[in-house]
Protein backbone atom coordinates (compact mmCIF):
# COMPACT_ATOMS: atom_id res chain seq x y z
CA UNK A 1 0.00 0.00 0.00
CA UNK A 2 2.85 2.43 0.78
CA UNK A 3 4.32 1.87 -2.69
CA UNK A 4 0.96 2.45 -4.33
CA UNK A 5 0.40 5.70 -2.40
CA UNK A 6 3.87 6.96 -3.32
CA UNK A 7 3.17 6.31 -6.99
CA UNK A 8 -0.08 8.23 -6.72
CA UNK A 9 1.88 11.17 -5.29
CA UNK A 10 4.25 11.12 -8.24
CA UNK A 11 1.49 11.71 -10.72
CA UNK A 12 -0.62 13.85 -8.43
CA UNK A 13 2.03 16.08 -7.68
CA UNK A 14 0.77 11.84 -10.88
CA UNK A 15 -2.35 13.09 -10.30
CA UNK A 16 1.05 12.69 -8.98
CA UNK A 17 7.05 15.60 -1.81
CA UNK A 18 11.22 16.00 -2.37
CA UNK A 19 14.09 15.73 -0.01
CA UNK A 20 15.80 19.00 0.66
CA UNK A 21 19.14 17.57 -0.41
CA UNK A 22 20.97 20.52 -1.88
CA UNK A 23 18.13 22.80 -0.80
CA UNK A 24 20.48 25.22 0.90
CA UNK A 25 22.60 25.86 -2.17
CA UNK A 26 22.45 29.21 -3.90
CA UNK A 27 22.33 29.75 -7.62
CA UNK A 28 25.59 30.60 -9.43
CA UNK A 29 26.13 32.97 -12.33
CA UNK A 30 24.99 31.64 -15.69
CA UNK A 31 26.39 34.57 -17.66
CA UNK A 32 29.14 32.50 -19.29
CA UNK A 33 26.72 30.14 -21.05
CA UNK A 34 23.76 30.20 -23.41
CA UNK A 35 20.42 29.44 -21.81
CA UNK A 36 18.45 26.81 -23.71
CA UNK A 37 14.90 28.14 -24.02
CA UNK A 38 12.20 26.22 -22.16
CA UNK A 39 8.57 27.07 -22.88
CA UNK A 40 6.69 25.61 -19.92
CA UNK A 41 8.97 24.12 -17.24
CA UNK A 42 9.35 26.46 -14.26
CA UNK A 43 11.64 24.39 -12.02
CA UNK A 44 14.31 23.59 -14.60
CA UNK A 45 16.97 25.70 -16.30
CA UNK A 46 19.32 24.37 -18.97
CA UNK A 47 22.49 26.25 -19.93
CA UNK A 48 25.11 25.29 -22.50
CA UNK A 49 28.67 26.16 -21.45
CA UNK A 50 32.07 25.51 -22.99
CA UNK A 51 32.52 21.75 -22.91
CA UNK A 52 29.63 21.12 -20.55
CA UNK A 53 25.96 21.76 -19.92
CA UNK A 54 24.33 22.91 -16.70
CA UNK A 55 20.96 21.68 -15.46
CA UNK A 56 19.68 23.70 -12.51
CA UNK A 57 16.71 22.31 -10.58
CA UNK A 58 14.82 24.88 -8.56
CA UNK A 59 13.50 23.68 -5.20
CA UNK A 60 9.72 23.53 -5.81
CA UNK A 61 9.02 23.76 -2.06
CA UNK A 62 11.24 26.80 -1.54
CA UNK A 63 11.59 28.52 -4.89
CA UNK A 64 14.30 30.90 -3.66
CA UNK A 65 16.66 27.93 -3.29
CA UNK A 66 18.22 25.39 -5.63
CA UNK A 67 17.34 21.73 -5.23
CA UNK A 68 20.32 20.51 -7.25
CA UNK A 69 22.76 21.58 -9.94
CA UNK A 70 24.19 19.09 -12.44
CA UNK A 71 27.18 19.64 -14.69
CA UNK A 72 26.91 17.34 -17.72
CA UNK A 73 30.19 16.53 -19.43
CA UNK A 74 30.69 14.26 -22.44
CA UNK A 75 32.16 11.01 -21.15
CA UNK A 76 34.54 10.84 -24.11
CA UNK A 77 35.93 14.35 -23.62
CA UNK A 78 38.50 15.53 -21.08
CA UNK A 79 37.09 17.20 -17.99
CA UNK A 80 37.24 21.00 -18.43
CA UNK A 81 39.70 22.79 -16.14
CA UNK A 82 37.12 25.12 -14.63
CA UNK A 83 33.60 23.99 -13.85
CA UNK A 84 30.76 25.64 -11.93
CA UNK A 85 29.75 24.22 -8.57
CA UNK A 86 27.51 21.17 -8.91
CA UNK A 87 27.36 17.41 -9.35
CA UNK A 88 29.42 16.35 -12.37
CA UNK A 89 27.81 13.61 -14.45
CA UNK A 90 29.49 12.01 -17.45
CA UNK A 91 27.02 11.65 -20.28
CA UNK A 92 25.50 9.86 -22.00
CA UNK A 93 24.61 7.59 -19.10
CA UNK A 94 25.35 3.97 -19.93
CA UNK A 95 24.47 2.16 -16.71
CA UNK A 96 21.70 3.77 -14.68
CA UNK A 97 19.25 2.78 -11.97
CA UNK A 98 15.74 4.13 -12.54
CA UNK A 99 13.25 3.99 -9.69
CA UNK A 100 10.09 5.03 -11.53
CA UNK A 101 8.08 3.42 -14.28
CA UNK A 102 7.38 6.97 -15.48
CA UNK A 103 10.98 7.52 -16.49
CA UNK A 104 11.43 3.97 -17.78
CA UNK A 105 8.62 4.62 -20.25
CA UNK A 106 10.20 7.86 -21.45
CA UNK A 107 13.62 6.28 -21.89
CA UNK A 108 12.10 3.54 -23.98
CA UNK A 109 10.55 6.11 -26.30
CA UNK A 110 13.83 8.03 -26.56
CA UNK A 111 15.67 4.84 -27.50
CA UNK A 112 17.71 4.69 -24.29
CA UNK A 113 16.17 1.64 -22.64
CA UNK A 114 19.44 -0.32 -22.87
CA UNK A 115 21.00 2.16 -20.42
CA UNK A 116 18.67 1.01 -17.64
CA UNK A 117 20.53 -1.61 -15.62
CA UNK A 118 18.51 -1.55 -12.41
CA UNK A 119 14.93 -0.74 -11.39
CA UNK A 120 12.68 -0.60 -8.33
CA UNK A 121 9.02 -1.56 -7.82
CA UNK A 122 8.95 -4.06 -10.66
CA UNK A 123 5.32 -4.93 -9.91
CA UNK A 124 4.33 -1.45 -11.09
CA UNK A 125 6.32 -1.52 -14.34
CA UNK A 126 4.41 -2.82 -17.34
CA UNK A 127 7.22 -2.58 -19.90
CA UNK A 128 7.89 -6.07 -21.36
CA UNK A 129 11.56 -5.23 -22.01
CA UNK A 130 12.14 -4.37 -18.35
CA UNK A 131 10.30 -7.44 -17.08
CA UNK A 132 12.21 -9.70 -19.43
CA UNK A 133 15.47 -7.99 -18.47
CA UNK A 134 14.81 -8.72 -14.81
CA UNK A 135 13.96 -12.34 -15.64
CA UNK A 136 17.19 -12.88 -17.54
CA UNK A 137 19.36 -10.84 -15.18
CA UNK A 138 20.20 -8.08 -17.67
CA UNK A 139 18.33 -5.65 -15.42
CA UNK A 140 18.73 -5.83 -11.64
CA UNK A 141 15.54 -5.91 -9.57
CA UNK A 142 16.42 -3.71 -6.59
CA UNK A 143 13.16 -4.24 -4.71
CA UNK A 144 11.06 -1.60 -2.99
CA UNK A 145 11.92 2.01 -3.87
CA UNK A 146 11.33 3.01 -0.25
CA UNK A 147 14.06 0.61 0.92
CA UNK A 148 16.08 -0.58 -2.11
CA UNK A 149 18.67 -3.33 -1.95
CA UNK A 150 21.79 -1.25 -1.27
CA UNK A 151 24.16 -4.20 -1.65
CA UNK A 152 22.89 -4.87 -5.16
CA UNK A 153 23.29 -1.19 -6.02
CA UNK A 154 26.88 -1.26 -4.77
CA UNK A 155 27.63 -4.33 -6.88
CA UNK A 156 26.05 -2.71 -9.93
CA UNK A 157 27.81 0.63 -9.34
CA UNK A 158 25.71 2.59 -11.84
CA UNK A 159 26.62 5.92 -13.44
CA UNK A 160 23.60 7.52 -11.77
CA UNK A 161 20.41 6.79 -9.86
CA UNK A 162 17.23 8.49 -11.06
CA UNK A 163 14.66 8.92 -8.30
CA UNK A 164 11.81 11.23 -7.40
CA UNK A 165 12.53 13.38 -4.34
CA UNK A 166 10.06 14.17 -1.57
CA UNK A 167 9.64 17.26 0.57
CA UNK A 168 11.31 16.97 3.97
CA UNK A 169 12.58 13.52 3.06
CA UNK A 170 15.76 13.98 5.09
CA UNK A 171 18.12 12.73 2.41
CA UNK A 172 18.55 9.27 0.91
CA UNK A 173 20.14 7.33 3.74
CA UNK A 174 22.93 5.00 2.66
CA UNK A 175 22.58 6.13 -0.96
CA UNK A 176 24.02 9.50 0.04
CA UNK A 177 27.23 7.76 1.15
CA UNK A 178 27.80 5.92 -2.13
CA UNK A 179 30.01 7.32 -4.87
CA UNK A 180 27.02 7.43 -7.24
CA UNK A 181 25.32 10.53 -8.65
CA UNK A 182 21.69 10.92 -7.59
CA UNK A 183 19.51 12.61 -10.19
CA UNK A 184 16.51 14.16 -8.44
CA UNK A 185 13.60 13.86 -10.85
CA UNK A 186 11.40 16.67 -9.58
CA UNK A 187 9.49 16.88 -12.85
CA UNK A 188 6.33 15.78 -11.06
CA UNK A 189 6.24 19.04 -9.11
CA UNK A 190 5.72 21.17 -12.20
CA UNK A 191 2.44 23.06 -12.22
CA UNK A 192 1.39 22.28 -15.79
CA UNK A 193 1.27 19.07 -17.83
CA UNK A 194 3.47 20.54 -20.56
CA UNK A 195 5.85 21.88 -17.93
CA UNK A 196 6.39 18.37 -16.65
CA UNK A 197 6.62 16.91 -20.14
CA UNK A 198 9.31 19.45 -21.07
CA UNK A 199 11.65 17.83 -18.54
CA UNK A 200 12.18 15.17 -21.20
CA UNK A 201 14.74 17.59 -22.65
CA UNK A 202 16.83 17.23 -19.47
CA UNK A 203 16.60 13.44 -19.64
CA UNK A 204 17.50 13.60 -23.31
CA UNK A 205 20.73 15.39 -22.37
CA UNK A 206 21.50 12.77 -19.71
CA UNK A 207 21.18 9.89 -22.17
CA UNK A 208 22.58 11.46 -25.34
CA UNK A 209 19.11 11.76 -26.87
CA UNK A 210 18.71 15.55 -26.95
CA UNK A 211 17.56 15.70 -30.56
CA UNK A 212 15.01 12.94 -30.06
CA UNK A 213 13.69 14.60 -26.88
CA UNK A 214 13.33 18.01 -28.52
CA UNK A 215 11.47 16.53 -31.47
CA UNK A 216 9.17 14.47 -29.25
CA UNK A 217 8.34 17.42 -27.00
CA UNK A 218 7.45 19.63 -29.96
CA UNK A 219 4.97 17.01 -31.17
CA UNK A 220 3.49 16.57 -27.69
CA UNK A 221 3.07 20.32 -27.13
CA UNK A 222 1.49 20.94 -30.53
CA UNK A 223 -1.06 18.18 -30.08
CA UNK A 224 -1.87 19.24 -26.50
CA UNK A 225 -2.49 22.86 -27.48
CA UNK A 226 -4.73 21.77 -30.37
CA UNK A 227 -6.87 19.57 -28.11
CA UNK A 228 -7.16 22.17 -25.35
CA UNK A 229 -8.23 24.76 -27.90
CA UNK A 230 -11.16 22.62 -28.99
CA UNK A 231 -12.82 22.74 -25.58
CA UNK A 232 -11.60 26.12 -24.35
CA UNK A 233 -15.06 27.63 -24.80
CA UNK A 234 -17.11 24.48 -24.36
CA UNK A 235 -20.47 25.08 -22.67
CA UNK A 236 -21.65 23.10 -19.67
CA UNK A 237 -18.42 22.11 -17.95
CA UNK A 238 -19.06 19.01 -15.78
CA UNK A 239 -18.08 19.07 -12.11
CA UNK A 240 -15.35 16.48 -11.54
CA UNK A 241 -13.37 14.91 -8.69
CA UNK A 242 -10.76 12.15 -8.59
CA UNK A 243 -9.43 9.06 -6.82
CA UNK A 244 -10.52 7.24 -3.66
CA UNK A 245 -9.97 7.26 0.06
CA UNK A 246 -6.72 5.59 1.13
CA UNK A 247 -6.72 4.58 4.76
CA UNK A 248 -7.95 7.51 6.82
CA UNK A 249 -7.15 10.14 4.16
CA UNK A 250 -8.25 11.05 0.66
CA UNK A 251 -5.30 12.48 -1.26
CA UNK A 252 -6.67 15.30 -3.40
CA UNK A 253 -4.65 16.96 -6.20
CA UNK A 254 -4.22 20.68 -5.73
CA UNK A 255 -5.62 23.23 -8.13
CA UNK A 256 -2.10 24.09 -9.35
CA UNK A 257 -1.08 20.45 -9.86
CA UNK A 258 -0.65 18.90 -13.27
CA UNK A 259 -3.92 17.06 -12.64
CA UNK A 260 -5.77 20.24 -11.80
CA UNK A 261 -4.48 21.87 -14.97
CA UNK A 262 -5.33 18.82 -17.10
CA UNK A 263 -8.90 18.77 -15.83
CA UNK A 264 -9.28 22.47 -16.59
CA UNK A 265 -7.74 22.09 -20.06
CA UNK A 266 -10.14 19.20 -20.74
CA UNK A 267 -13.11 21.47 -20.09
CA UNK A 268 -14.04 20.35 -16.57
CA UNK A 269 -14.93 22.21 -13.38
CA UNK A 270 -12.60 20.57 -10.86
CA UNK A 271 -14.25 20.79 -7.44
CA UNK A 272 -10.90 21.17 -5.63
CA UNK A 273 -9.41 23.78 -7.95
CA UNK A 274 -9.39 26.20 -5.01
CA UNK A 275 -6.58 24.27 -3.29
CA UNK A 276 -3.57 26.49 -4.01
CA UNK A 277 -0.87 23.83 -4.30
CA UNK A 278 0.97 21.89 -6.97
CA UNK A 279 1.08 18.68 -4.94
CA UNK A 280 -1.76 16.85 -3.21
CA UNK A 281 -3.47 17.35 0.12
CA UNK A 282 -4.74 14.63 2.50
CA UNK A 283 -8.37 15.40 3.31
CA UNK A 284 -10.93 13.57 5.40
CA UNK A 285 -13.74 11.69 3.71
CA UNK A 286 -16.22 14.14 5.20
CA UNK A 287 -14.45 17.10 3.61
CA UNK A 288 -14.32 15.41 0.20
CA UNK A 289 -17.94 14.36 0.44
CA UNK A 290 -19.06 17.87 1.33
CA UNK A 291 -17.35 19.31 -1.77
CA UNK A 292 -17.90 16.47 -4.25
CA UNK A 293 -21.22 14.90 -3.30
CA UNK A 294 -23.00 16.64 -6.19
CA UNK A 295 -20.18 16.36 -8.76
CA UNK A 296 -21.18 15.02 -12.17
CA UNK A 297 -18.21 12.74 -12.86
CA UNK A 298 -15.84 10.76 -10.62
CA UNK A 299 -12.51 9.48 -11.96
CA UNK A 300 -10.74 6.68 -10.10
CA UNK A 301 -7.51 4.78 -10.65
CA UNK A 302 -6.68 1.40 -9.21
CA UNK A 303 -4.52 -1.64 -9.81
CA UNK A 304 -6.38 -4.94 -9.92
CA UNK A 305 -6.52 -8.22 -11.91
CA UNK A 306 -10.10 -7.45 -12.98
CA UNK A 307 -11.95 -4.19 -13.64
CA UNK A 308 -13.66 -2.66 -10.62
CA UNK A 309 -17.48 -2.58 -10.47
CA UNK A 310 -20.03 -0.43 -8.65
CA UNK A 311 -20.75 -3.34 -6.34
CA UNK A 312 -17.09 -3.74 -5.45
CA UNK A 313 -16.66 -0.01 -4.91
CA UNK A 314 -19.56 -0.01 -2.48
CA UNK A 315 -18.14 -3.02 -0.65
CA UNK A 316 -14.84 -1.19 -0.34
CA UNK A 317 -16.52 1.72 1.43
CA UNK A 318 -20.31 1.93 1.67
CA UNK A 319 -20.52 5.77 1.93
CA UNK A 320 -19.20 6.01 -1.65
CA UNK A 321 -22.77 5.22 -2.74
CA UNK A 322 -23.85 8.66 -1.50
CA UNK A 323 -22.06 10.52 -4.28
CA UNK A 324 -24.22 11.73 -7.14
CA UNK A 325 -21.70 10.30 -9.63
CA UNK A 326 -22.18 6.87 -8.03
CA UNK A 327 -25.98 7.06 -8.06
CA UNK A 328 -26.11 8.25 -11.66
CA UNK A 329 -23.44 5.78 -12.81
CA UNK A 330 -20.95 8.43 -13.93
CA UNK A 331 -17.80 6.87 -12.53
CA UNK A 332 -14.90 6.20 -14.90
CA UNK A 333 -12.11 3.87 -13.86
CA UNK A 334 -8.54 3.38 -15.01
CA UNK A 335 -7.09 -0.05 -14.19
CA UNK A 336 -3.37 0.63 -13.80
CA UNK A 337 -2.66 -3.09 -14.07
CA UNK A 338 -3.97 -3.18 -17.62
CA UNK A 339 -2.98 0.12 -19.23
CA UNK A 340 0.41 1.91 -19.35
CA UNK A 341 -0.90 4.97 -17.53
CA UNK A 342 2.21 5.75 -15.47
CA UNK A 343 4.56 4.87 -18.30
CA UNK A 344 2.85 7.22 -20.77
CA UNK A 345 0.89 10.10 -19.31
CA UNK A 346 3.55 12.21 -17.52
CA UNK A 347 5.44 12.78 -20.77
CA UNK A 348 2.44 12.33 -23.06
CA UNK A 349 -0.18 14.52 -21.39
CA UNK A 350 -1.90 14.90 -24.75
CA UNK A 351 -2.93 11.22 -24.53
CA UNK A 352 -4.63 11.80 -21.19
CA UNK A 353 -6.12 15.12 -22.28
CA UNK A 354 -7.77 13.48 -25.27
CA UNK A 355 -9.10 10.71 -23.02
CA UNK A 356 -10.60 13.19 -20.57
CA UNK A 357 -12.18 15.26 -23.33
CA UNK A 358 -13.92 12.13 -24.59
CA UNK A 359 -15.25 11.50 -21.07
CA UNK A 360 -16.30 15.09 -20.31
CA UNK A 361 -17.49 16.13 -23.79
CA UNK A 362 -18.46 12.97 -25.71
CA UNK A 363 -20.32 15.00 -28.34
CA UNK A 364 -17.24 17.08 -29.21
CA UNK A 365 -14.76 14.30 -29.85
CA UNK A 366 -14.86 11.39 -32.27
CA UNK A 367 -16.23 8.06 -31.15
CA UNK A 368 -12.90 6.30 -30.73
CA UNK A 369 -12.44 4.17 -27.64
CA UNK A 370 -10.84 5.85 -24.66
CA UNK A 371 -7.24 4.95 -23.91
CA UNK A 372 -7.22 4.82 -20.10
CA UNK A 373 -10.64 5.48 -18.54
CA UNK A 374 -13.85 3.53 -19.08
CA UNK A 375 -17.24 3.43 -17.40
CA UNK A 376 -17.50 1.21 -14.37
CA UNK A 377 -19.74 -1.80 -14.83
CA UNK A 378 -22.38 -3.00 -12.40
Amino acid sequence: MKIYISLIFLWTAVWLFPSCTGGGRTAFSLSDGDTLPLQYATNLTLVSGRGYQIATLRNPWDTLKILHTYILVDRNAPLPDSLPQGTVIRVPLQKSVVYSSVHCGLLKELGALSAIKGICDLEYINLPEIREGCRTGRVADLGNSMSPDIEKIIQLHPDAILLSPFENGGGYGRLDKLDISIVECADYMETSPLGRAEWMRFFGLLYGKAREADSLFNRVATRYRTLAGRVADAPGKPKVFTDEKSGSAWYVPGGRSTVGRLLADAGADYVFSYLDMSGSSPLSFETVYDKAKDADIWLIRYNAPTDKTYGELKRDFAPYAGFKAFRERQIYGCNLGKVPYYEETPFHPEYLLEDLIRVFHPDMEDAQKTRYFSRLKE
